[in-house]
């Protein structure tokens, strides 16, 4: 009888902790859904790992989550666990599933991505590279910066946006302000894509800073 109450016991111990973890990983899960959804990340579907062992989870039934500052947004991640004044730390693997970009054929070096120079793929976003593409309108028209071969996840370290202005180039500046628009003719310094600044050698000999805009025209905010 005193052996069938201890297993009865044992039983009943293993049925509480895998209860727990079963509710630790649900409230996780909950966590970082709720967080891709704020950020709008392209995951589709989620699974979150506890990879701490059990003995060293949060003591309460309702932790409150929060990720350190410049955290990944998946992979393996640490979380903070509050239970009232009581924190610890959890070890985790964020495994998620969604669409990403690779190469349909061998890209060189110098050359402008089309349409039909990649494709999506369906795979574990948690696996690939940093910075990998989630979508093709992120890298329209970019230059690559290598060569990139057949199935290869593209990064946004592979490529950059084209030039808008170039090294010389003749380019209208116009400075903003106050309730007026101005308006003159330059030189460009250096290369520069959109939204990047560029200096300009107006003819007056003058040299000014302005950011470039998508038609090329060089953009200052007095």
């Amino acid at each position: 009888m005193r052996g069938m109450t201890s297993l009865l016991v044992g039983l009943l111990g293993l049925v509480t902790l895998s209860a727990s973890a079963g509710d630790l990983t649900a409230q996780l899960n909950q966590f970082f859904q709720s967080r891709y959804g704020e950020t709008g990340q392209n995951a589709d579907t989620l699974s979150v790992v506890v990879k701490t062992p059990q003995s060293q989870w949060p003591d309460c039934p309702a932790p409150q989550f929060s990720l350190p500052g410049n955290s990944r947004m998946w992979g393996n991640i640490s979380v903070a666990a509050n239970c009232d004044q009581n924190r610890r730390y959890l070890q985790v693997q964020v495994q998620v599933t969604g669409n990403y970009i690779v190469a349909t054929r061998q890209i060189p070096r110098g050359g402008t991505l089309t349409a039909a120079d990649v494709k999506i793929e369906r795979g574990r976003l948690d696996t690939l590279p940093a910075r990998t593409v989630m979508s093709a309108l992120e890298i329209a028209d970019a230059v690559t910066l290598r060569d990139i071969m057949p199935g290869q996840p593209v990064t946004l370290m592979m490529v950059r946006q084209p030039w808008r202005v170039k090294a010389g180039q003749n380019v209208t500046v116009t400075a903003n302000g106050g309730g007026f628009s101005v308006s003159s003719e330059g030189r460009a310094m250096n290369n520069a894509t959109a939204a990047q600044l560029v200096r300009v050698r107006m003819s007056s000999g003058q040299i000014v800073s302005g950011k470039v805009g998508t038609d090329g025209n060089i953009l200052i905010t007095l």
